[in-house]
């Protein structure tokens, strides 16, 4: 019996109560579902509810004898072992192992779908993340976000949500200018500017834009400027691409910033937003009046000398998604943009949606290697590349998504590359091929699901063992975690179930048996515990691919 099984039976018995006139409670009134959780203490039950804590002064009555009650009518229900009423009115329940068992084969059968569910359906959110400048590689915050962006991204897909990953590429701007006369001094031989980019990918993207423009250095200053740059982040861009592909991470969409002012978006963004009626000018400048929807202060959309500012462009931006259809608007950003948030939240009320449920920012604390912080103008940057040919895809993005965003960082490699039990990312990875293993061994001993004349072999009332039922039970919430990680916007929650779900794994792998001794003969028991095996690695298959990491048969 499934957790929405049994929510089911429970909405089936208060119907029952109040169609027979023992709960005077209106047929309107009785949930179509109940919510059930597991109890914190085993010995209480696999399921608990404090249903009739919620509903007995509605129906004229006390918790605790609707709780009586709703015991009597479920305990006749298929499945149910027991149920006891706690306290002032809470029900435990306990399932038979028969009932329980049978989510092993739900789950084989269900395979790469268990866990997905419809719980945010209909909802259509665009999802940015990273958005780094296209003047020099992805560091150790950008890799933050990737893996915390795209983890999200899987797991709205999997509870049901329409989400369209996207980066927006900041192309436009001084930083753009400061990047070509990098590149170009490093075409010379000459060191960059003083104040403009002095990494050393800077002088491999002089040489790639020299193989594509060999006359560069024979062109006007300015001319070579403009080549250098355009060439330049053209070659940058490709190189951010090809390090998120190493990184599993990719997006649906790639906007650029300059699109919005050579298509005349920042314009319209003002005037639209003017006709709202919240533009106005002063000091020969144009303002939006954030401060009437919370922001510290008004903020300047177009200057005095003509010039719009990076705010009309988010405003634009913000702009763009609304008409390109999506509700929802989900931006990650970096522990330096604390203060964006309201002024976002401005923009989203200006523009006439509400703050509160079209627009979510969410802010990420710093990472930090050895403890010192990295700076991508510095030249000293740890980049993703770097970390990805040290340390690895799995246990980067294992390691960033299974802590909040808002929790500062520090990461230390070689405790990442441990294979041992002490680092998450291996104790997962090695359950999962445990699981394997012992299918390879089972094959070995002629252990299969099924009998020989191929008929069923599954026996859910033999997984009698006490980690079996720990087991099972954790493998009861997986779809509950995944809808909870989807809606709190938490990738991490199911990295933490992933390594519970492994520590039980691991007791009922040292106390029960899949193949037999040798002097024993094969029989249900062991392939039923089969059964359980593969749910247990398909599980853990789900949960890995929601992160974005690998799930290997052998390590």
């Amino acid at each position: 019996m499934t957790p929405d099984e049994l929510s089911r039976a429970l909405s089936a018995a208060l119907a029952s109560a109040v169609a027979d006139g023992t709960l005077a409670l209106p047929a309107d009134d009785v949930p179509s579902s109940v919510h059930v959780e597991r109890p914190r203490q085993r010995e209480h039950g696999d399921w608990a509810t404090n249903v009739a804590l919620q509903l007995a002064k509605k129906a004229g009555t006390t918790p605790r004898a609707l709780a009586e009650d709703l015991a009597a009518r479920l305990g006749a229900t298929p499945g149910v072992k027991a149920v006891d009423v706690a306290g002032p009115g809470f029900l435990n329940i306990t399932l038979d192992a028969g009932a329980a068992g049978e989510l092993a084969r739900t789950i084989v059968a269900a395979g790469d779908a268990y866990g997905r569910s419809d719980a945010l359906a209909g909802q259509v959110h665009n999802l940015e993340f990273i958005s780094a400048n296209p003047t020099g590689p992805l560091h150790i915050g950008h890799t933050r976000w990737a893996a915390l962006g795209d983890a999200l991204a899987r797991i709205l897909r999997a509870a049901g949500a329409d989400v369209t990953a996207e980066y927006y590429i900041n192309d436009a701007g001084a930083q753009m200018d400061k990047f070509g006369r990098s590149v170009l001094a490093r075409a010379r031989g000459e060191e960059a500017p003083e104040d403009g980019y002095p990494g050393e990918y800077v002088i491999e993207r002089a040489q790639e834009v020299l193989a594509q423009h060999p006359d560069l250095l024979d062109l006007p200053e300015e001319e070579a400027v403009v080549v250098a740059r355009e060439a330049g982040y053209a070659a940058q861009l490709a190189a951010i691409r090809r390090t998120l592909d190493g990184f599993g991470v990719h997006f649906d969409t790639w906007f650029s910033e300059r699109t919005l002012h050579e298509s005349g978006a920042v314009d319209q963004a003002v005037a639209r937003l003017r006709e709202q009626g919240h533009v106005f000018d002063q000091d020969g400048a144009v303002w939006l009046r954030t401060t009437d929807f919370a922001d510290d202060k008004d903020r300047v959309m177009i200057r005095a000398n003509g010039e719009p500012t990076y705010f009309a462009a988010d405003a634009a931006y913000y702009l763009s998604k609304k008409d390109r259809g999506f509700p929802g608007k989900i931006y990650l950003l970096g522990a330096d943009h604390h203060g964006y948030i309201n002024r976002l939240k401005a923009i989203a009320a200006c523009a006439g949606d509400d703050p509160e449920t079209n627009i979510e920012v969410l802010i990420g604390q710093l990472v930090n290697i050895g403890g010192e912080r990295m700076g991508k103008r510095r030249g000293n940057a740890l980049y993703l590349d770097d970390l990805l040919e040290w340390i690895g895809s799995d246990a980067l993005r294992y390691s960033l998504a299974r802590f909040p965003a808002d929790t500062p960082l520090s990461l230390s490699g070689e405790e990442l590359l441990k294979q041992s039990n002490d680092n998450p990312v291996f104790y997962v990875q090695y359950a999962h091929s445990r699981t394997c293993a012992v299918d390879r061994n089972a094959a070995d001993r002629a252990v299969a699901r099924a009998l020989p004349d191929g008929s069923d072999a599954f026996d859910p009332s033999l997984l009698t063992h006490e980690t079996e039922a720990a087991l099972i039970g954790r493998l009861t919430e997986f779809p509950r975690i995944v809808a909870q990680a989807a809606e709190l916007r938490e990738p991490h929650r199911v990295a933490r179930y992933l390594e519970s779900l492994a520590a039980d794994y691991h007791k009922w792998y040292s106390e029960c048996r899949v193949t037999p001794f040798p002097d024993e003969d094969v029989t249900d028991t062991h392939r039923t515990r089969l059964w359980l095996n593969d749910a247990v690695r398909q599980v853990l298959a789900n949960g890995l691919d929601l992160l974005g990491v690998t799930a290997p048969e052998r390590m």
